[in-house]
């Protein structure tokens, strides 16, 4: 037992540091509340409006038929989609599976399971934080009284549809994966291709159908003077749920993958070895970053972009008939868009069967790819008939610039991921560029070769994202209505919004393709898992039972062939996402300068928004900071999690002649390992962002604005060059593996170091910049209304003060209390988490993982060590 006291089995908060902590930043928020009641507010400035926003009737006239009709028959297509989701829900569930198979992939669900629901408890936890800034605005500043509760319902309610699609995604894809694996002993890489793409495509419907059903159910369902405060409420909650999903589950999934990955170079064992006790937790964070992840964070961003909307169009259309009709047009588009997506999918499917049903091998990127072509062409088409139908008969030809606007977007949903695969498809320059460059230059050119790829990628696809933000800003400025005072600026704003919206426009495609790649993924672990090889008399069963004879060799080329695929589209998803969030953040940051100059309509404040403001100058300047901190805080939550992970693996792996598989025992142990970190990163991270938020805010507003500006600016960048970066040495491995068959060599060494680097580039911080870019974006309007209401003044910038200490203590943390542990201190031993025994882990409770130290003999201070190694190497030469 170490000498240092065990906090294994305290729970989160329990432990007196960790108590410590979240007691400080409560009495800070109660110290905020105190102050709130006695501030009086400057009235300087219109505030509240967000929540104060009433919905006008929905009964105008657009096309011929009353709004309120075409906004139910948007209500029954959500419904019908969503029956289509389950139905393919169902149609796959039933599909054939081994036995052995089976078990595996219930193994991993089972594990997704207990993370989720511990998840769900952590998630609760940061709620509370949020919770308490809305009672002191809305209730001690406002005075709103039971609109209160309903912001607080629905921010549980926005926390739970991205929780809901979440745990779908994941039910589905850890059934799909064990059917894919058994597909592929059929010998026929069609049935290989369909089923990913149908659970894809099954958690695509859903997850749109859902949250569109949600908007729709406020705005035809509630009161209109309630609206305001519902879709506060639900934005607010999807995207904390989104931010806490997002973040700690690209932390789980690194901490696993890389913990796995090492040990093949360790051991030399070959991929998903059975007996490697990770290989459980990498397909369990699979799912939780890859799955559980983007679903969240898709359901987040799709809501976010269309609150974002409603509140500019109700702030900035002062014709209220005018108001109403882009209201019902902007979500008649999207049911439309819903449908072009439906329509694309049936379409590829059946060109795809009819030219692959037969065929003994195919490029499976190409229908991944004409899929996504398709929904891209079918949704302009579709929005243009829409939008000349129901705004044909207004004036200076609205319809046709708006139809522009929108296209520049949903072109962006096609042309981005186009890009994307440049630099990280198995068959780009790019990325055989890193695979040649390995081969003389080992890891170190193999990481050079990565990083060449990630910054050019960068440079392409940000020229991209201006250039159609640019043409949109072009079609903008020939006028788009009356919108009051500097109508030209809000022209732009509102165009930047609608070029947002239609990258989301073909989300159930997008989110599709991005499930195909942890389903393909899992599919070919579950194959290794399952052992299903080494069964006796298999041939006959399987013969006997499905009536089909395996073919083993393909069937591994084949599912090792569709990871590839997989790795590709699920690193074009991320440029769209991270695209939406910064351009829909445009239209969130200008609904807090409309509040703080009046409608732009207060000159001396509309000048305090130029470089001249030293406040906004300096708030531009700290937003790239606060991008590197993050980025530095997640990846450091992954490598101090994944040494923990090696280190225990290297004491547990069964190498010897007798072991076939590793003990679910230890497997589960890894998973505690991953969960842990995932958590503790996540609460260092989220309450940075949090606290820093206020502190900001409350500095100085115009600072504030020229700070989110900042930190959409810089991740937009610094999340497409990790993601491209990690994409690349992703399939620079899996080139290495297929293509090359130069599995347990040097140059696979050297690649699976370059993966390695690449994990948390690509699908930890990367992908968790688009949650805490939107995240804080919304936030911030409640943090500077909140810091408005009170006042400037010695109160607030010593609230500012104390609030940016509580972020800096946690920015402390994020490093130094998640250090690897060394001579020198006691590193991340300060406090730990605790998944409870009784919730699905078992003998997990049983038994605490003691940390590496120099003090503790049976434990090596580097997972890497030549103790380490010489203590299994018996057990590898026995083996070989």
């Amino acid at each position: 037992m170490n000498a240092r006291q065990d906090t294994t089995h305290v729970p989160i908060g329990t432990h007196p540091s960790a108590r410590r902590i979240v007691w400080a930043a409560l009495a800070g928020l109660t110290l905020l509340g105190l102050a709130g009641c006695s501030g009086g507010g400057s009235g300087d400035h219109k505030v509240g409006g967000e929540a104060n926003i009433a919905l006008p009737p929905l009964n105008e006239q657009v096309g011929g038929i009353s709004g309120t009709t075409l906004l139910w028959i948007g209500l029954g297509v959500c419904l019908l989609g969503l029956g289509f989701g389950l139905l393919s829900y169902s149609k796959l569930h039933g599909l054939p599976v081994h036995r052995s198979m089976k078990e595996v992939s219930e193994t991993i669900y089972e594990t997704c399971k207990t993370y989720l629901k511990q998840q769900a408890r952590f998630l609760m936890v940061l709620w509370a934080f949020i919770a308490a800034v809305i009672l002191v605005y809305f209730l001690f500043l406002q005075h709103m009284g039971a609109k209160v509760l309903i912001i607080l319902a629905f921010s549980l309610v926005g926390m739970a549809g991205s929780f809901g699609v979440a745990w779908y995604g994941i039910r589905v894809n850890t059934f799909a994966n064990s059917r894919t694996a058994h597909a592929s002993l059929r010998g026929r890489p069609y049935e290989c291709f369909d089923i990913p793409m149908r659970s894809g495509m099954s958690v695509g419907m859903v997850l749109i159908s859902v949250e569109l059903f949600m908007m729709l159910f406020i705005m035809l369902l509630l009161p209109g003077e309630i609206a305001g405060p519902s879709f506060i409420g639900f934005a607010i909650g999807e995207s904390l749920g989104a931010a806490c999903l997002r973040i700690a589950g690209g932390i789980f999934t690194k901490i696993a993958d890389v913990g796995a990955d090492l040990m093949k170079i360790a051991f030399h064992i070959k991929e998903d070895d059975a007996r490697n006790p990770g290989v459980i937790a990498d397909c369990t964070g699979d799912n939780a970053g890859d799955s559980v992840g983007p679903s969240a964070d898709g359901f987040e961003t799709y809501g976010v972009t269309g609150v974002a909307l409603i509140t500019f169009l109700t702030l900035a259309v002062p014709n209220p008939s005018e108001q109403v009709t882009l209201l019902i047009w902007i979500f008649v588009v999207r049911v439309v868009m819903l449908i072009a997506s439906f329509l694309s999918y049936l379409i590829n499917n059946a060109v795809t069967r009819s030219r692959y049903a037969d065929a003994e091998a195919f490029d499976f990127e190409k229908p991944l790819s004409s899929l996504v072509w398709i929904t891209s062409v079918m949704s302009i088409v579709l929005t243009v008939v829409t939008t000349w139908w129901m705004l044909g008969s207004m004036a200076d030809g609205l319809w046709w610039k708006l139809s522009i606007i929108v296209s520049f977007g949903t072109l962006a949903g096609a042309l981005i991921p186009e890009l994307v695969k440049s630099f990280t498809s198995t068959k780009s320059r790019h990325v055989r560029e890193v695979v040649t460059s390995a081969k003389e230059g080992g890891a170190s050119l193999d990481i050079l070769s990565g990083l060449v790829a990630g910054n050019f990628s960068a440079f392409w696809l940000g020229t991209v994202i201006v250039a159609l933000m640019g043409g949109s800003f072009l079609v903008a400025s020939t006028g788009l209505g009356d919108m009051g005072a500097m109508s030209e600026v809000k022209w732009a704003v509102f165009a930047f919004g609608l070029v947002a919206f239609g990258f989301l426009g073909m989300g159930a495609v997008t989110i599709a393709v991005d499930s195909y790649g942890p389903v393909t993924d899992n599919a070919q672990s579950v194959y290794e898992l399952s052992t299903i090889e080494e069964i006796d008399g298999i041939d006959e069963e399987i013969e006997r039972d499905f009536g089909f004879t395996p073919k083993w060799d393909v069937a591994k080329h084949f599912l090792e062939e569709q990871d590839g695929a997989g790795n590709t589209f699920k690193a074009t998803a991320k440029p769209v996402l991270i695209g939406t969030a910064v351009v829909g953040a445009t239209t969130m940051i200008f609904s807090i300068i409309m509040a703080l100059t009046d409608g732009l309509a207060a000159t001396s404040e509309v000048t305090k928004l130029g470089l001249t403001h030293a406040p906004f100058l300096l708030g531009l300047i700290t937003g790239g900071a606060i991008i590197y901190w993050f980025s530095g805080a997640s990846m450091q939550a992954v490598t101090t999690g994944a040494y923990r992970a090696v280190e225990f693996i290297k004491d547990n792996i069964k190498l010897d002649s007798d072991a076939t598989r590793a003990s679910i025992e230890d497997s589960k142990k890894v998973v505690r390992i991953c969960t842990e970190y995932a958590q503790k990163g996540m609460l260092n991270i989220f309450l940075g962002v949090f606290f820093f938020a206020l502190a900001f805010a409350f500095l100085d507003p115009y600072f504030f604005v020229g700070y989110l500006i900042s930190i959409a600016i810089f991740g937009l960048y610094q999340a497409i060059f990790m993601a491209n970066a990690g994409g690349a040495w992703d399939n620079a491995k899996k080139i290495v593996e297929v293509d090359l068959d130069a599995s347990g060599t040097p140059l696979h060494d050297a690649s699976v170091v370059g993966d390695t680097v690449g994990d948390p580039f690509k699908d930890t911080s990367s992908v968790a910049l688009n949650p805490v870019i939107k995240f804080t974006t919304l936030f911030g309007l409640l943090a500077v209304e909140l810091a408005v209401s009170i006042g400037a003044g010695l109160l607030t910038h010593l609230l500012a003060a104390a609030f940016f200490v509580t972020a800096a203590v946690f920015v402390y943390r994020s490093f130094y209390g998640m250090r690897i542990h060394s001579a020198d201190g006691p590193g991340d031993d300060e406090w730990r988490l605790d998944l409870p025994s009784g919730d699905g882990f078992g003998a997990l409770a049983q038994a605490p993982i003691s940390p590496a130290s120099p003090e503790s003999p049976q434990t090596p201070s580097s997972p890497t060590s030549p103790e380490s190694v010489h203590r299994v190497a018996p057990q590898i030469d026995h083996a070989g």
